[in-house]
């Protein structure tokens, strides 16, 4: 089956301590529309300026993405500054200019509408519902946020949880939708608030699955050197539904392994520069790395 991914196409330009990389492909949907994109076909909805480069173009095209809901317009695209420091948890943004995200609102051809699988990857609640009201005969919908939604849109956020079957957000992030400084206690809250699926990242330290089955502790795959944390948390969504979109059955059986496969998928996005090294791998790659980490996690 297939994935709708709907989030922000943009141009980074990031800074650590050892190097500096600017105008590279990045945005929710790019990072999650490639990482869905080695499980199963991935149909990306977005908007682009002007100079957004062709080889980016060519990069989705090199995945199989389906770019028919894939806006053009007249100027420049989003391009997001960042800079990292030496512990990578730790991130400063130096400059965020809009372009033509500013006035973005998805419009899905009426081929992508019946998209069983749909990931709201990180964009305003707002425009997440407005893909919603777009869509017919959903089979299951996660939807990815962030902490300054949480602080300029909570109402349009709640709302939307009773309209997804999965949210995927930080730690910190559950702590404060929920109110809790207890990770546990704010999943429990945060399904109250709608969606049966609460998935907590925790970085370095894996994902926290809480679900109808109970709850799963999906550890990361370690990593001696990180080049560019950036888009990990993308990617990680769009390995989860691009797996469970691959596999049959009910969705809460597949789940936790979808996790797995979320982790995997971001430890390599980890591995190089914006998606350089997930541009590179191949499926034979995850599922190595996946059967590495099995390994390593068995007791």
């Amino acid at each position: 089956m297939s994935v709708l991914v709907v989030g922000s196409t943009a141009l980074d330009s990031i800074r650590t301590p050892r190097r500096a990389c600017p105008k590279l492909l990045g945005g929710s949907a790019s990072h999650a529309g490639v990482a869905a994109s080695f499980f199963a076909p991935v149909k990306l909805v977005g908007v682009v300026g002007s100079d957004f480069p062709a080889r980016y173009l060519a990069l989705y095209r090199r995945h199989g993405i389906d770019c028919a809901g894939l806006q053009h317009a007249s100027g420049p695209t989003f391009h997001w500054s960042g800079e990292y420091e030496v512990n990578m948890n730790n991130r400063r943004t130096l400059a965020t200019e809009l372009g033509v995200f500013e006035h973005f609102r998805p419009t899905l051809p009426s081929a992508h509408q019946g998209t069983p699988y749909v990931l709201l990857a990180n964009i305003a609640p707002a425009l997440q519902h407005h893909v919603l009201d777009q869509m017919r005969r959903c089979r299951f919908v996660v939807a990815d946020t962030m902490d300054l939604w949480l602080r300029i849109a909570r109402k349009d956020l709640l709302r939307l949880l009773r309209r997804v079957d999965a949210l995927v957000l930080n730690d910190s992030e559950a702590r404060d939708l929920a109110g809790t400084d207890n990770v546990f206690t704010a999943a429990a809250r945060i399904h109250r608030l709608g969606p049966r699926c609460v998935i907590v990242k925790k970085g370095e330290h894996g994902a926290v699955l809480s679900s109808p089955t109970g709850l799963f502790l999906c550890p990361a795959y370690p990593l001696t050197r990180v080049a560019d944390p950036t888009g990990a948390g993308d990617s990680f969504a769009g390995g989860l539904v691009g797996y469970l979109a691959s596999v049959r059955g009910p969705v809460e059986r597949h789940l936790r392994r979808a996790m797995v496969y979320g982790t995997v998928v971001a430890s390599f996005c980890c591995e190089d520069f914006g998606l350089n090294r997930t541009d590179r791998i191949t499926r034979a790659d995850i599922d190595a790395r996946v059967g590495e980490l099995e390994r390593m996690a068995r007791f």
